[in-house]
Order: C-alpha cells, then structure tokens, then sequence
C-alpha cells in the first residue's frame, strides 16, 4: 500500500492523531449540520422561535404542560424552501391549560396557572371550519425549559447556534480578504506601500478591538448584517501581519525569481506562488478568529447592539436572563453560556491541532 508522502498527507495524518483536534472537528460539523437545519430540528417552527406563553414562562428543564395549539386565521402561502430555513411566517397560537371541556362547536378551558372553574375561556371552533382537531390538544415537552417570555429554550439555542456560525464564517471570511490582500501588497511590494499599510495596521491594532466594533456597529446601525461587517473589519489586522511576514520571507525565494524570469506579472506571482505557500499560519489564525467572532458577537449582544430582538442570540440571551442566577434559575444563563463556551473551544483545540499538524519542523 502507497502511502501518501505530500505535505498534505503527512499534515493530515498527525491530525488525526490528535484526539482532540479529531472530536473538535466533528462536534463542529455537527453544530454546523445543526445550524443549517435548525427549523427542521427545533420544537418551536415559527420565525425566530418567537411563540411566547406568558403563563410558562421561566420553567424548568423537563417541563410538561398541556396546550392548545389553535390555527392562525391569518395564515398565507408560505414556500416550502422559506419555511424550512427561515422559518413558518404564520405560526399557530400555543395556549397552555390547566384543563379543558369541549361542548358541540365550543371548547372550554382554564389557562395555566389559573385553579378557579368559574374562569374558563371559551373557542368557538366554527371559526375554524375543519382545521381543528383532537390533534390540535396534547401535551407539549420543553426539554431544556422556557425563557421568560415562555418561549422554548431548546429552539432559540438551535437557532441562536445559526447566528453564532453566521457571524464567524462571513467576519472571518471579510478578514481573510482584507488581511491577505493588504498584507500581501505589503510584503511583496515593500516600500511607501509597505509603509503605509503598516500605519493602517498599527493605527488600527491601536484601538481596542470591542470599543471599535461597537464604534463601527452604531455607525452602520443596529442589525443582523451590520454585526458581521463590524466584526470582520476587526480582525484582518492579525491575519495582514502574518501575511506580510510570510511574503517577505519567500518573496526572495528562487522559485519566485524564475517566475519573474519567466515575464509572469506581479500579480500571478502573488496569487499562483506566493500566496498558496503561505496558507498555513492563515488557516490557524482563521480557526482562532472564527472563536473570536463568535465571542465579540455574544458580547455586543449582551450589550444590546448586536442581533436585535426577537433574532435568538446567545449571547443576548445571557443579558435577559443573568439576573436569574439569584433567582435559584440560574440554568436561563448558563445553557447559552456553555453553549458559547463549547464552541469557541472546539474552535481554539482545532486551531491548536492544526498548528501542530501544519508545523513543518515536527
């Protein structure tokens, strides 16, 4: 049997010698799998899993309840495509009970919460024509609780967990095409460019990184994609500087010299020669930035000028719920917390694993 001798194959394999490097991988793959089909996997379908029930709100992991699950009236065509990854539009109303009595066309029930008989509210099912059924009365789950607005916990981190993967991929994405274009001009042309990108460098490693996206935040406004853009214009200092360093070093190396010779332009010379040798250390740093965008996204959430509500944010709800912590509720805060933290970890072990494999003195 061949064995594969490319520096690839031998990078390869001392990753798959490291037990953490492998498992950090594959729980990435399945947060990623998770977050792509969030709404086929999450209780709650509706638009940011947004269904509220005051009178459950702040339950325990494991809660049961009884619920009526009543049709919208208002309901329109929706895609199959947009209800699958966006979300259904048009949600049916969640009405948790104590108990209930169907009478003919009419049904009967008391809210949750509420003892007294003389307090029921009543449907009349008419209104629904033949969209009611048994079926539309049955006992509900909500396996990790419910917030405080009585939404399902479970369903806002699975969404939540899209949010987290969308900011790191597009940030660390908008870094890698600033950073290794600014740092490779600068490396291979040297100079007043050189110069000049340094400054910008240095002006912007200057600021602190979380006053600058907050900075760049409330310029561009509140929002979902305006995160994105914040954060990714933050992290490309690290990623140039690297790169800049890397250029210099193999800018004198022969094989670019025979291209030069060759008549190859500045420019094939930088993106056919350069630059595929000079990925390594990129590849590291893109694994620890995606960690790193995933932390400043939790953080300007918890500030409130990240993912604006009702777009589930870990780390917004940490802000809604960490006064819970002395309230003898404290798991509010502390699953998106963990959820967090179990990513960002499993971002820096691959990044570490990648270090070592990639490393050519090893």
């Amino acid at each position: 049997m061949k064995r594969n001798t490319s520096l690839q194959g031998l990078a390869l394999q001392k990753f798959k010698k490291n037990l953490w490097g492998v498992l950090s991988f594959w729980y990435i793959v399945l947060c990623l799998f998770v977050g792509v089909f969030a709404y086929f996997l999450a209780p709650d379908s509706s638009e940011n899993a947004n269904s509220m029930a005051l009178s459950i709100h702040s339950k325990r992991p494991g809660f049961s309840v009884q619920v009526i699950e009543l049709p919208n009236p208002n309901a329109g065509e929706q895609s199959w495509l947009s209800k699958s990854f966006f979300g259904n539009e048009y949600p049916d109303e969640i009405i948790p009970v104590e108990s209930y009595r169907k009478e003919g066309a009419q049904l009967f029930y008391q809210d949750y919460g509420v003892k007294d008989p003389a307090l029921e509210n009543e449907i009349v099912l008419t209104q629904f024509n033949s969209d009611f059924s048994s079926e539309h009365i049955y006992e509900k789950t909500y396996w990790l609780g419910t917030d405080k607005y009585g939404r399902d916990l479970l369903s806002r981190m699975l969404i939540g967990l899209r949010i987290s993967f969308s900011v790191g991929f597009i940030s660390v994405f908008i870094s890698l095409l600033l950073g290794l274009f600014l740092g490779s001009i600068s490396g291979y042309y040297g100079s007043k460019i050189d110069a000049a990108v340094m400054w910008l460098i240095n002006v912007t490693w200057s600021i602190p990184t979380l006053l600058l996206v907050i900075a760049i935040t409330l310029a561009l406004g509140k929002g979902f994609w305006q995160v994105f853009i914040a954060v990714g214009l933050t992290m490309w200092v690290e990623v140039a500087r690297v790169v800049r360093g890397q250029v210099m070093s193999v800018k004198s190396s022969q094989f670019v010299t025979a291209a030069r010779a060759l008549g190859f332009k500045n420019q094939r010379i930088i993106v056919k020669h350069i630059l595929p040798n000079v990925l390594a250390p990129v590849i590291v740093i893109s694994a620890a930035n995606f960690a790193a965008a995933i932390l400043i996204e939790s953080g300007l959430s918890f500030l409130g000028i990240g993912a604006q509500p009702p777009t589930p944010s870990w780390g917004a709800m940490i802000k809604d719920h960490y006064s819970y912590i002395i309230l003898g509720k404290a798991y509010l805060a502390i699953i998106p917390g963990l959820g967090i933290m179990s990513l960002v970890m499993a971002f820096m072990l691959i990044g570490n694993a990648l270090r070592d494999a990639l490393d050519v003195k090893n």
